[in-house]
């Protein structure tokens, strides 16, 4: 445990105790964004198809314009692309209320949502990149790498439960717009500050960086077969999503699936920050097998719940799986590709994510209105035995097998005698 917590300070001595934090905020409206829209023109318009269609073109702009932000902030640094999408989403965000406010047409409502979703600061990926980049400027070793990970796996876990309970809540306080107008606030303040964050120079990109950057073997295999797991993964929350509204609608207590889904999230998100106690020896091979073979037997119990103390119990237990998982992919990622090319591959692996729920939610929808929430929770339990499959059948490298990029010192605060970083305190 002590040793734990040690490595965790030596993750906030390299970025500083004020970066986590804003990062967390910054991606808040990530997670409000798709679930607020879809409420708010649903209760503005009176259809939920309607705002389905705005919500699933808001997914859309991110899953097909998040890799192309990743590239930019690869090629000209995180602080001007962020800058950027910030003050877009955020305009694009506020004219999202806007119209559904005044009732404007699904046709340019959804060219609105699109725009707010292509926008969106990719916060979580952007913050691993510099966060990675970070520890091997200071030389630190694979344990603290593998905590920077586990540490921003937690931090998109939590912002995905709260973001999600906090639209509700300001619905039932208040309305939707709230909520929406919320997240377009938070978009302009936080996400400008991690821009502006002085640990932004750790990635400040250019052509000059990208020739002198020390390369490491590309593993195409292993980079489409994390992208295709978390996918999957999509397609398990979009199933698991579905399935969970649809039993407790049909117990007749509709309220009850957010509080579900939220337990789920929580178990996952203390389980993620539990895996920085886990040793070298467990690497990234034998994790994402295990996480995967974790997910596809804790699923199976879905397929038999018919109570809502037995669901909250699967669910809740379920979710330990489900950050291992994500943190795993995500560490892979970083381990296998170009360090020129972190930030679009991240981002590519986090549109993955997202694309997979937002094609499953609706097909498992219409699955459980049809056949019943087994049906949905049987997607989720094909998914993840697809999941594995990828999992036991790709070869992934067992070590890490050339060094890390090289970042000149003056495009960053120079390492200190203990490995920590001059960003240190502020």
């Amino acid at each position: 445990m002590v040793g734990t917590v040690n490595t965790y300070r030596r993750v906030i001595a390299l970025t500083g105790p004020l970066l986590p934090l804003i990062s967390f905020l910054a991606r808040l409206p990530v997670a409000m964004s798709q679930f607020g829209s879809v409420v708010l023109v649903a209760q503005t318009s009176g259809s939920i198809a309607t705002g389905a269609v705005v919500g699933g073109t808001l997914s859309a702009g991110q899953v097909a314009f998040g890799p192309v932000l990743g590239r930019l902030a690869d090629r000209y640094g995180q602080r001007p692309v962020v800058l950027t999408a910030a003050a877009v989403n955020a305009v694009a965000t506020a004219a999202l209320v806007a119209g559904a406010l005044g009732h404007l047409a699904t046709a340019p409502l959804a060219a609105v949502g699109a725009v707010a979703g292509a926008s969106i600061p990719l916060i979580g990926p952007l913050a691993r990149t510099r966060s990675v980049a970070l520890a091997h400027r200071a030389k630190s070793g694979e344990g603290v790498v593998g905590a920077v990970h586990s540490l921003e796996g937690t931090l998109d876990e939590v912002s995905f439960v709260l973001g999600p309970a906090l639209v509700g809540l300001a619905s039932i306080v208040a309305h939707p717009a709230v909520a929406l107008g919320g997240a377009a606030v938070l978009v302009a303040v936080f996400a400008t500050a991690f821009a502006l964050h002085p640990t932004a120079a750790v990635t400040a990109g250019g052509p000059a960086r990208a020739r002198t950057a020390g390369r490491r073997t590309r593993h195409p295999g292993v980079v489409h077969a994390v992208r295709g797991s978390l996918a999957l993964q999509g397609a398990m929350f979009g199933a698991c999503q579905a399935g969970i509204a649809a039993l407790t609608l049909q117990l007749g207590v509709p309220e009850q699936a957010a509080v579900v889904y939220a337990a789920m999230g929580v178990v996952s998100a203390v389980v993620g920050i539990s895996l920085g106690a886990l040793p070298a020896r467990f690497g990234l091979r034998l994790r994402w097998r295990v996480a995967t073979g974790a997910a596809l037997a804790l699923s199976v119990p879905l397929l038999l719940t018919g109570s809502l103390g037995t669901l909250y119990l699967v669910v809740t237990v379920l979710g330990a799986a489900y950050a291992p998982h994500l943190i795993t992919a995500f560490a892979l990622t970083e381990r296998v590709v170009e360090p020129s090319r972190l930030a679009e591959s991240m981002a590519f692996a986090a549109s993955s994510l997202v694309a997979g729920q937002a094609l499953a939610l609706p097909l498992c929808g219409r699955l459980a209105e049809s056949y019943g929430p087994p049906a949905a929770f049987a997607v989720a339990v094909g998914a993840a035995a697809l999941c594995l499959l990828l999992a036991l059948l790709t070869r992934v490298p067992a070590a890490r097998t050339h060094g890390a990029a090289f970042i000149p010192a003056q495009q960053t605060g120079s390492p200190s005698v203990d490995g920590s970083s001059a960003y240190a305190g502020r």
